[in-house]
């Protein structure tokens, strides 16, 4: 099982999954726990190979990377807690897993609020994987991963969140590193099929107004998606929970008490 945190409230009935991207780690809401601590049921956990789920976790190493089976790991917690019921907050890739629990298990999904969300990826996010794919194997992979979180956080204001997803993803290892990129194969089918279909799950994407390569394709799914809303955070880039951390969690609180 993954290793995970949980905080119980003592009074509310909602609870709140956290879920972070690839090369992160729970560490990247501690922005986030205090806050939603006072008002729900609060669940953190670090994916397979990231935090301290390196340690506990062997055998599933073994086992063929995919969105399924990461997304597996995320519910076997959920049920190991007994929760009937959450809403999610992911970042980045964390998006991509909540919205592939949901299509899974939409019953056990209250909302979703997809920080930094992934929907579609553009010309430049493809490029970007096709050259990490031919590189990966003769580019050590921290450069490779510098070199990726440069470009998808490339302005001076970005150095804070761009550091602290660095600094987690030094503690993967390259074995690792290249297990979880191999799931680029999987994604633009994947996204594909987030875009067409409407789950009618409320959605609230927010995002960065300088989270080039992502935003624009989140005001095309919003358009299309009756339960879908979307906040744009000024002077901000992919990571909002971290860089503009107030803005995020008066936001996110306020649309999970209206849910709920």
């Amino acid at each position: 099982m993954l290793n995970y945190y949980s905080y119980e409230h003592i009074t509310s009935t909602q609870w709140v999954t956290f879920v972070h991207g690839a090369g992160g780690s729970s560490a990247i809401w501690y922005k986030q726990v205090r806050e939603f601590k006072k008002h729900f049921n609060v669940l953190i956990l670090d994916l397979r190979g990231h935090g301290d789920s390196k340690s506990i976790l062997k055998t599933p190493f073994q086992k063929k990377y995919t969105f399924d089976a990461i997304t597996e790991d995320i519910l076997e917690v959920i049920s190991h807690l007994k929760i009937t019921k959450s809403h999610f907050v992911g970042i980045s890739l964390g998006t991509i897993l909540i919205r592939n629990l949901a299509e899974k298990k939409p019953d056990l999904v209250k909302s979703m609020i997809m920080g930094g969300a992934i929907i579609k990826l553009n010309l430049r996010s493809r490029f970007l994987i096709f050259m990490g794919n031919l590189c990966k194997s003769i580019i050590p992979y921290m450069l490779l991963y510098k070199l990726f979180a440069f470009i998808i956080m490339p302005k001076k204001n970005h150095k804070k969140s761009r550091s602290l997803f660095v600094n987690e993803a030094k503690k993967l290892y390259q074995k690792e590193f290249l297990r979880w990129f191999k799931l680029t194969a999987e994604i633009n089918p994947l996204l594909r099929v987030f875009r067409m279909k409407d789950l009618k799950i409320p959605t609230l994407y927010i995002m960065g107004e300088e989270d080039h390569l992502f935003l624009p394709s989140i005001k095309n799914v919003v358009e299309k998606h009756v339960k879908a809303s979307l906040v744009v955070i000024q002077k901000c880039g992919h990571v909002v929970n971290v860089e503009k951390a107030t803005i995020f969690n008066t936001k996110t609180i306020k649309y999970i008490h209206s849910i709920a």
